[in-house]
């Protein structure tokens, strides 16, 4: 993760409108999303932990610990009945790996798409970064298969190899697309930190990004906004994996939680925590290990994920308000 913070106030209206994406929706959907579990995340981050301590200490691009990272998502994807692709890139002499899996069903030439880099950098676990959006988003996915949503437009996840050298498997994947084959991808959606231990809450501002990124970032700013969280927006420019689908005219958006920044005394104010401090200490260190999270961070962003997933790619059980 390499993002620059630009901070500002957030305000929304009551009515969430998802022009051209998911169409209009109120905060009162006949069916909510569910609610993730947290212990559920943090069992696979427990895991990611133990394939880096098993591998050299790290799973970093090019090394035994990122391609059992892929595996151990693949594993447990292919188990719950997704349709999952390993796409293969070289980098820096090395074989890298991209992950998609894609849910049966939904109309593909609407496709919703939802991401986070799963690589970390050589210096520790990478747990944080990217261990968090990267587990946040499995979990929300097994749980779209526990429950066989049915959806209207199709479903896909990625999880992206070598980010940490320059966002190179996403840039690598959405260049390996024809021209229609980008055409079908409507919104991709990036979360790539989302449990810093001393955190904040930033919605991806949608300034200078392709058209339809705006509703995005209603719709995950009106989701906080529900769960009595208030947020900040944040210029994510060309810093994360979003960057490829915003330079192909894909709408984007996405949550973050903060990287080396330093807290401020009003945020310290409004989400608790140390002012003054990075919201997260470990960034890119040694010490980003499974200690390195702030559960209740994790919990809401997974949960902002899940609540993105089941209104943008717009289930039966909200189609009345869709």
């Amino acid at each position: 993760m390499k993002l620059r913070l630009v901070l500002g106030s957030v305000t929304a209206t009551a009515a969430l409108v998802v022009s051209g994406i998911a169409g209009t929706a109120t905060a009162a959907a006949p069916a909510a999303p569910p609610t993730i579990p947290t212990a559920n995340i943090q069992a696979h981050l427990t895991e990611l932990g133990k394939i880096a301590a098993a591998n050299g200490g790290n799973r970093a691009h090019g090394r035994p610990g990122y391609k059992a990272s892929v595996d151990y998502v693949k594993g447990k994807l292919d188990a719950a009945g997704f349709r999952t692709t390993v796409h293969t890139f070289t980098q820096s002499g090395a074989t890298g790996y991209n992950l998609i899996a894609d849910w049966p069903g939904g109309d593909e030439n609407n496709t919703i798409m939802f991401g986070g880099h799963l690589d970390g950098v050589t210096a520790g676990a990478g747990i944080n970064d990217n261990g968090t959006g990267s587990s946040g988003l499995l979990e929300v996915a097994l749980t779209v298969a526990k429950q066989q949503l049915k959806t209207t437009k199709h479903l896909r996840f990625g999880w992206w190899g070598a980010e940490e050298l320059g966002l190179i498997g996403s840039t690598r994947w959405v260049a390996s697309l024809s021209a229609a084959q980008k055409a079908q991808i409507k919104a991709y959606l990036n979360f790539d930190m989302i449990g810093s231990p001393n955190p904040g809450y930033f919605v991806y501002s949608s300034a200078g990004q392709p058209t339809g990124s705006a509703a995005l970032t209603t719709l995950l700013e009106n989701y906080f906004r529900g769960a009595g969280v208030q947020t900040e927006q944040t210029s994510v420019g060309g810093r994360s994996d979003h960057a490829a689908f915003a330079r192909a005219g894909i709408a984007t958006g996405g949550t973050f939680t903060g990287a080396e920044g330093r807290k401020t005394a009003a945020q310290a104010q409004k989400w608790g925590g140390t002012a003054n401090q990075a919201y997260d200490p470990c960034y890119h260190r040694s010490c980003d290990g499974v200690n390195n999270v702030n559960a209740t961070a994790l919990s809401r962003n997974t949960n902002a994920i899940a609540h993105a997933v089941w209104t943008l790619t717009a289930p039966a059980a909200l189609r009345s308000a869709a």
